[in-house]
């Protein structure tokens, strides 16, 4: 399964990740983004997506393992997933250009652009790949 993971840079940037070999991804509340964390499995990829002035897709992750119940929450109700980096994108894909291009009509990202963790489908994860290649 493919993925998208949401931060905002100034709190913890895909080079933060690149540094520090791996981390977990907790803190995230929304039910929606939770029930997508909780289908995370070992091995699946992740994109690294930079919220906040920047908006764009920087880098590809894995997680490490399954999901797992988080420790900081003492409802037992949240989950979190470890994660490593993989590799940082060629050239960064905006949101922008993201919801230019056709192929995103029905993408989460467009859709429920808040969200922090959400599917993505092969179909988009070969066009964010194929976009961030086209660097002139």
């Amino acid at each position: 399964m493919n993925w998208l993971f949401k931060e905002e840079p100034t709190h913890y940037s895909y080079d933060d990740l690149a540094r520090d070999g791996k981390t977990s991804w907790t803190g995230v509340r929304n039910p929606v983004a939770q029930k997508h964390l909780r289908g995370v499995k070992k091995g699946d990829r992740i994109f690294f997506y930079h919220t906040g002035d920047e908006k764009a897709v920087v880098g590809i992750s894995r997680a490490t393992g399954n999901a797992y119940a988080d420790p900081a929450d003492e409802t037992g109700k949240l989950f979190a997933v470890d994660v490593e980096p993989v590799k940082k994108l060629k050239a960064p894909v905006t949101l922008a250009a993201i919801k230019a291009d056709k192929r995103f009509a029905s993408f989460v990202l467009t859709k429920v652009p808040r969200l922090s963790v959400m599917p993505v489908s092969t179909d988009e994860w070969n066009a964010i790949i194929e976009m961030s290649n086209r660097v002139s």
